[in-house]
């Protein structure tokens, strides 16, 4: 593993709560904000860093991704988790921080909503499915 690992939602959360050099980063596309819903940290008092993986639209890979973490004020020493639809560009995410020398770079499992279950639905799994804050944005 490139990077520092994988956590379900829960740990997530959990780590955002009682941590306050952790933070966020939802880099799914600026249509899955607008559309799907973003996480609301506001309970814990933060805000969700918001910096897309791949761009929309079309999907190509973002060429500004760390610079625009670390316009963000994304440090070396915070602990990022990284969290996109469905655990798998977060991974990217989380590598590339890494290699970028934000060594607590962490993955969310499952992601915001999941993957496509049999009836190729999401939303079974994930941030959403673990009924942790999010919002309609």
């Amino acid at each position: 593993m490139t990077y520092a690992g994988d956590l379900t939602p829960q740990q997530a959360w959990e780590m955002l709560e009682t941590d306050p050099n952790t933070v966020l980063v939802d880099c799914r596309t600026t249509a899955e904000w607008a559309f799907v819903g973003v996480p609301d940290l506001e309970v814990i008092e933060k805000n969700a860093v918001f910096v897309e993986w791949n761009t929309f639209p079309d999907g190509s890979p973002n060429q500004a991704f760390i610079a625009e973490l670390r316009d963000a004020g994304i440090r070396d020493d915070n602990e990022v988790i990284f969290l996109c639809r469905s655990g798998h560009r977060s991974i990217g995410a989380a590598e590339a921080a890494t290699a970028a020398g934000i060594t607590k770079a962490y993955n969310v499992l499952d992601g915001f909503e999941g993957g496509l279950d049999e009836n190729d639905h999401r939303g079974a799994v994930g941030w959403r499915a673990s009924n942790l804050p999010w919002r309609q944005s």
